[in-house]
């Protein structure tokens, strides 16, 4: 057993040999060596003889496959280990099954002021409705519950929460028995999370930690702001993850600004922009993300969701945080509020020169109803599209929820992956956890395997987005591929066969022939059994190990 380090500790010296290092430096490397936090060197086996009697530890890999360890470019982190640890309905296949897993937690829990909870999805029910306060009330013994439908823009409430609410009744997306959304959303949501401890979030998110490490990623991007989470949160989370061994964490803080000194309290916080879910819009599943046309199965007609944003806003912020030099960026789903976003950045960019705008790599989080003028002005104006493609994986098709929203034409439409590719809109994946879990091999997949074949993407631009795209979207540009100079951020994988795999299958068939002198990866094939990460280490520093790792 390898002895753990900490931050502190100076990294090892390791030589990684006898298995497939997936780098382009040597397409058929089978060794790595990492020295002070970096790599050193990649190669073949035989050249690996010369670097055993100079290390701190030599790995076995057993035939194993390393990689660089991904990038999770949209993440909630304390939500997620809370959802981890406590009341998570994703899953529940019925409205009397969620109501179920309300009643049990309630009573395991008896000691919180405040019920939490996440993930249900009316969509997905037989019932097709959420559950009723009544029911809520009646599945908690009328005490405080706050449940969050899976896309995190709506939460069913009890009573007893909505009565720690003063006023809650007359703000904004306010109903008396529906979801709620808006102001009257933020105000409980702040109601309830005030009632999480330091130590409850802090163990929420050392969870949200673990697990992302044992799924092989090596850093996250913190999306916070002051309609998410709070600023204790967001600083708790970045102190955590600089003293403790773990993945890294990048944080962004989604306040609006309207002048360049106004990004001082951004540094502060220790984020690197103003930028995450900075709203522009909703969600499509709570009927908010902002369109263009009304919703095919909107209760009112005509409604088109709701705009939080303006293009004068959004310009107004891109142009500060230009002038201060930090990314500003957006979160911004439907089709309005999208083009919102690149009118907004366009006049930005008329005001102080395309070239600054460029140079500052501001971002859009999830970008789905894009069209080809969207995309166009994505790669004119260099902005990174940070996606989640398991949103398509759950929601996707033509008898699911984005169909029903939208109607199937319009639902076709979303997360157009291989358009923005060929554009050169530069992608970073992510999960948006708890939206979506922490999922990086399925995320690759669901990107390769979009269900409109005509989005879908090479296995290999998907990975890169996964790992290199995720490095570049907040500036960095010398990480997330194993080459010698880059951070020693790499995974350990147990996989089958290596291969090259397209959306085309006539030239996957060929592919697997090792003259192409392409790195291969894992066949995820939908069936396909998933790579298991081994070991996961970040600047050399070991952050997992599972208990089947290859030196063992």
């Amino acid at each position: 057993m390898t002895e753990r380090t900490t931050p502190q500790d100076p990294p090892r010296t390791t030589l990684l040999r006898g298995g497939t290092v997936h780098s382009p430096a040597d397409p058929f490397a089978t060794a790595m060596v990492v020295e002070h936090g970096h790599v050193a060197w990649v190669g073949s086996e035989g050249a690996a003889d010369s670097f055993a009697d100079g290390v701190d530890e030599v790995v076995d890999l057993r035939g194993a496959l390393v990689t660089p360890a991904f990038v999770d470019a949209h993440v909630h982190t304390t939500a997620t280990g809370l959802a981890l640890t406590g009341l998570d309905l994703t899953g529940a296949a019925t409205l009397a099954e969620a109501l179920d897993r309300v009643r049990a937690h309630a009573a395991a829990r008896p000691a919180d002021r405040v019920l939490l909870g996440h993930g249900w999805d009316a969509s997905a029910w037989p019932e097709r409705r959420p559950p009723s306060r009544r029911e809520l009330d009646e599945a908690t013994g009328g005490r405080p519950l706050y449940l969050t439908r899976a896309d995190v823009h709506s939460a069913v409430v009890t009573t007893a929460l909505l009565d720690l609410v003063p006023h809650v009744r007359e703000r904004s997306g306010y109903a008396a028995d529906a979801p709620l959304t808006g102001d009257a959303h933020h105000a409980v949501r702040a109601a309830a999370y005030d009632s999480v401890t330091p130590t409850q979030r802090a163990e929420a998110q050392r969870a949200a930690l673990a697990r992302a490490a044992s799924l092989g990623i090596g850093s996250l991007h913190e999306c916070a702001g002051p309609q998410i989470s709070s600023v204790d949160d967001l600083t708790g989370l970045l102190r955590l993850a600089a003293r403790e061994t773990g993945p890294r964490v990048t944080g962004y803080w989604a306040k609006a600004l309207t002048r360049a000194e106004d990004a001082a309290h951004i540094r502060e916080l220790g984020a690197i922009g103003a930028a995450g879910d900075l709203f522009v819009d909703g969600s499509l599943g709570s009927h908010t993300a902002c369109l263009h046309e009304p919703y095919a199965d909107a209760p009112e007609a005509g409604h088109t969701g709701t705009a939080h944003l303006d293009a004068t806003a959004i310009a107004a912020h891109v142009t500060a945080c230009t002038e201060a030099g930090i990314q500003a960026g957006f979160h911004a789903i439907g089709d309005a509020a999208l083009t919102a976003v690149v009118e907004g950045v366009r006049a930005a960019a008329d005001k102080l020169g395309t070239a600054r705008v460029r140079a500052a790599r501001h971002r859009v989080e999830h970008a789905e109803m894009l069209t080809p003028e969207h995309i166009a002005g994505f790669a004119e104006l260099a902005l990174t599209a940070s996606v989640q493609p398991a949103f398509d994986a759950a929601w996707g098709g033509d008898d699911a929820m984005y169909a029903e929203r939208l109607g199937a034409e319009r639902a076709r439409t979303l997360n157009p992956y291989a358009a923005l590719l060929r554009a050169g809109v530069p992608l970073a994946l992510g999960s948006d956890s708890p939206v979506t879990p922490l999922d990086p091999w399925g995320t690759v997949r669901a990107a390769a395997f979009h269900r409109t074949p005509e989005h879908r993407v090479s296995v290999r631009a998907a990975f890169t987005a996964h790992t290199r795209g995720g490095w570049r979207a907040i500036g960095r540009d010398d990480a997330g591929v194993l080459v010698p100079g880059a951070p020693a951020d790499y995974a350990v994988w147990e996989t089958g066969d290596l291969v090259v795999q397209v959306p085309d299958h006539r030239v996957a068939d060929w592919s697997t022939d090792p003259r192409s002198g392409t790195p291969g990866l894992p066949d995820l094939t939908p069936g396909a059994l998933l790579p298991v990460c081994l070991r996961t280490v970040v600047g050399g520093r070991e952050v997992y190990a599972s208990p089947a790792r290859p030196n063992e």
